[in-house]
């Protein structure tokens, strides 16, 4: 199920980013980090990422990325608020790609879609290359989730608007995403 990859702290996830700018396909690949870290999107879902799905009819992003059902796991297609970072780095990835409104998001070297099983080993390669011991295609994800988890009393939404975004049938999978934070745990205890 992959829900035991690390979840990576926010430096990390700096370093990862740093990392990805300094090679080829620099805006390819900072946007690849970025659906998994700031939209929670599995590997499947960036390998099968339509302009479509993120374009409005008038070629301008819009706010929010709709995941067709075909690219969803078991056809739980939803809609994820675009977080600022992501979306920046989709409008230099489409200006980069001429402003085209249908097609692969991310590209393979041949310009067709990368399949899940190449952004997964895509992942690998720069977590083995970065130390990141534990991590996977799947770390992004679960990051995203337990983040988004973490900051729900906040804003005052629920675990069901984590599991909404996350794309999950069943409330007991998005629980078993989120890691706990021994600290918070702690803090919890003293209160009492």
């Amino acid at each position: 199920m992959g829900t035991s990859a690390k979840v990576l702290t926010a430096a990390d996830v700096r370093r990862v980013l740093h990392h990805v700018a300094r090679h080829r396909n620099a805006n390819r690949n900072r946007t690849i980090v970025l659906l998994s870290f700031k939209a929670g999107l599995r590997a499947c879902e960036i390998a099968g990422l339509d302009w479509s799905m993120v374009l409005q009819p008038n070629g301008k992003l819009g706010d929010q990325i709709a995941i067709a059902s075909h690219i969803a796991k078991n056809g739980s297609g939803r809609r994820v608020p675009m977080h600022p970072d992501l979306k920046a780095a989709l409008n230099v990835l489409n200006r980069e790609q001429d402003r085209i409104l249908y097609g692969p998001v991310i590209r393979s070297a041949r310009g067709g879609h990368m399949t899940p099983r190449s952004i997964v080993n895509w992942f690998a390669t720069i977590y083995a290359q970065l130390g990141l011991n534990g991590c996977s295609s799947h770390s992004g994800r679960r990051t995203f989730i337990t983040a988004t988890a973490r900051l729900l009393t906040k804003i005052g939404g629920s675990l069901r608007d984590v599991q909404e975004l996350a794309g999950h049938r069943a409330l007991t999978t998005t629980e078993r995403y989120i890691e706990g934070d021994r600290d918070a745990q702690r803090r919890l205890v003293r209160m009492l």
